[in-house]
């Protein structure tokens, strides 16, 4: 049987993944890309330098999607769609013994919350059914937990300190826009902030923890916290963490305009009633602002994302500082994509690799922050992000 890859999810993470996938046939084989928009896929199609075949499906509707992956027969489902579409996808491919990968863990749509519980709690049937799910392959999460992998085997005899650092220090020209789904990304840095402490999650007000933050080739930028689901699986990883939190960065003028917006109610979740229909406002908030995928053209500067980490090594204090930066007008070059889809694409694609080589390859539900880092850093190198890393430097490791 020849090999296929298929591939859920037309934005522009989506195509980075599918462009780059299609690139090695050796590894991915035919490459399916479905979506519930046709035409999403017949544009990315056009991007690809082999081809590929694209279909409609409605990836909420498990049935339909076994009957997808029953036609297509793909050894992996790559699940680059919305996280609302986690478990059924992952109920399609525990019916079809599909292995299965995702960039985003589980969110219900109707509770701006997410975590990893719904998923991990596929992994005995999933270990059961021989195949595996590897959770949150993209940049953050995914990198962020391959770099604490390294970390933890190659840095330290225990880390104590963990601080995610994100910075974009792009520009697209608009006055508003976000650079991945801005239904996501706004429920995401809306709601409380969280952050690990001796044991517990301590709880903030929304962006009410900040401070400017230098990143390298880039300097300083202002850097909230916000809670993000690899800081949930990360510490149940390594427990030795004392302290594990999300910083990044907003521009001045993205903080007034989501004020503006949430003021007026548009970044609520709560239907509304408007003749006649019920109206999500942050649903239709998307459906004004750009297309992230449209973004790329234009984008100037670039991104900075890493893992700054305190702890000891043979008995002594140690900072360890482990980075990539990727600027937007390389990713456009490569894929017609804006860095920010870009730094999650190649991470799926790196990790989807690994999985169908044998080298990631495990029956269960696991985390990036579970599997050989030796394995991905080089590859990950190889589809387009190189790993810095910087030892014994000031850290931002104290909330002043």
């Amino acid at each position: 049987m020849s090999k296929r890859t298929l591939i859920i999810g037309a934005g522009g993470v989506g195509s980075v993944v599918v462009q780059k996938c299609a690139r090695v046939p050796e590894v991915f084989g035919k490459v399916v890309l479905a979506s519930r928009t046709l035409s999403k896929c017949e544009q990315i199609a056009h991007l690809c330098d082999n081809p590929i075949e694209t279909v409609q499906v409605d990836a909420d509707n498990v049935q339909e999607v076994v009957a997808l992956i029953e036609r297509v027969r793909p050894s992996l489902l790559i699940n680059v769609a919305l996280p609302y579409q986690d478990l059924s996808l992952m109920e399609a491919c525990l019916a079809t013994k599909t292995h299965y990968m995702d960039t985003a863990n589980y969110e219900p749509r109707d509770v701006a919350k997410f975590e990893y519980k719904w998923q991990w709690a596929y992994h005995e049937k999933f270990k059961e059914a021989g195949i595996m799910a590897l959770l949150g392959c993209g940049f953050d999460p995914g990198v962020t937990g391959v770099y604490t992998h390294y970390a933890a085997t190659k840095q330290f005899d225990e880390i104590h300190y963990l601080d995610i650092v994100d910075c974009n220090a792009g520009d697209h020209g608009k006055a508003f826009a976000t650079n991945f789904n801005p239904e996501i990304n706004i429920r995401e840095i809306t709601q409380p902030g969280r952050y690990w402490e001796n044991g517990q999650w301590i709880e903030i007000p929304a962006m009410s923890i900040h401070k400017p933050i230098a990143y390298p080739g880039i300097g300083n930028r202002e850097s909230y916290v916000l809670f993000h689901e690899e800081l949930e699986s990360i510490v149940k990883h390594y427990p030795s963490i004392k302290r594990a939190r999300f910083w990044m960065t907003f521009g001045e003028k993205y903080i007034n305009f989501l004020n503006v917006l949430q003021e007026v109610g548009m970044t609520s979740i709560k239907p509304v009633h408007y003749e006649g229909h019920d109206i999500v406002p942050l649903q239709f908030l998307k459906a004004v602002l750009p297309e992230p995928s449209s973004l790329g053209e234009n984008y100037q500067g670039e991104t900075s994302i890493g893992c700054q980490f305190r702890g000891i090594q043979n008995g002594k204090p140690k900072t360890f500082y482990i980075w990539n930066n990727c600027k937007h007008q390389d990713a456009y070059k490569d894929v017609r994509a804006q860095g920010i889809s870009y730094t999650t694409g190649v991470p799926a694609t790196t990790g989807a690799h690994l999985l169908l080589t044998g080298q990631w390859l495990k029956p269960g539900v696991y985390n990036t922050e579970e599997m050989p880092s030796d394995y991905f850093l080089p590859l990950m190198e190889h589809y387009g992000l190189k790993t810095e890393v910087s030892e014994n430097i000031p850290l931002p490791v104290e909330v002043e």
